[in-house]
């Protein structure tokens, strides 16, 4: 990390689960989320837990949650295993348990419960997405030169493009537009053919779209105005 600067919390896939990972996120004071290895130790460790410890997530939610604590053989502190179980709906065509399980290793406070421990892991799947959008809504999947600084500049005019797409799209945009990518938003709206005119000594933006779409396209502009005078 730059200096500084640190990485306050972690949550990573099961290549992560690594002894001396675990103990660098330890000395270092991240809290941390890692899925677990279902390896024999782990394995024998959710067998041991009393059919008692397992409760529903919530009401309707379709799985159970248990927790247990557990080490590695070279990890220097024990920490919580979350554990989900969740019943498979064929069990009768194959020889197979009655279960699936998937195991999150954590150092996350105790005031957190298992859910609260699954669901923020969870979310680590979303960043992919963020990149992907990155890169390719953003032409950041290929870097114009070989030249570093050249790069990092691109880079960050990239990045910051992004953010103030994030910006317009959750601040001007309709609610339901908040998981459109910006193909998405440029094929609504940026792509829309228009043509500007004077008129009555005002400039005017003409276009041929249906009523429903010119009453939102009108919304956000006034969105836009209404945040441009609430930041000056």
């Amino acid at each position: 990390m730059p200096a500084g600067k640190r990485i306050a919390r972690f949550r990573a896939d099961s290549a992560s689960y690594q002894a001396e990972l675990i103990n660098e996120l330890e000395e270092d004071g991240v809290l941390w989320t890692i899925t677990a290895d279902q390896d024999s130790a782990v394995r024998k460790l959710i067998t041991s837990i009393p059919e008692t410890a397992w409760q529903e997530a919530f009401p309707g939610a379709g799985y159970e949650l248990a927790e247990t604590v557990h080490s590695m053989e070279k990890t220097k502190r024990s920490f919580r295993l979350v554990v989900k179980r969740e019943e498979r709906r064929q069990q009768n065509l194959f020889e197979q348990e009655k279960y699936f399980h998937y195991a999150v290793a954590a150092n996350l406070p105790e005031e957190k419960s298992a859910l609260d421990v699954l669901l923020w892991h969870n979310r680590r799947g979303q960043a992919e997405n963020y990149h992907k959008e990155l890169k390719a809504g953003f032409g950041q999947d290929q870097m114009p030169c070989g030249q570093s600084h050249a790069n990092a500049v691109y880079f960050r005019i990239g990045v910051i493009a992004y953010n103030l797409f994030l910006g317009f799209r959750r601040l001007a945009c309709p609610e339901a537009w908040g998981r459109h990518t910006i193909a998405t938003v440029r094929w609504k709206l940026i792509q829309l053919a228009g043509r500007i005119v004077h008129h009555a000594g005002q400039i005017v933006l003409k276009l041929r779209v249906e009523a429903d779409l010119l009453l939102l396209i009108q919304g956000i502009r006034q969105r836009c105005s209404e945040e441009s005078l609430a930041t000056t």
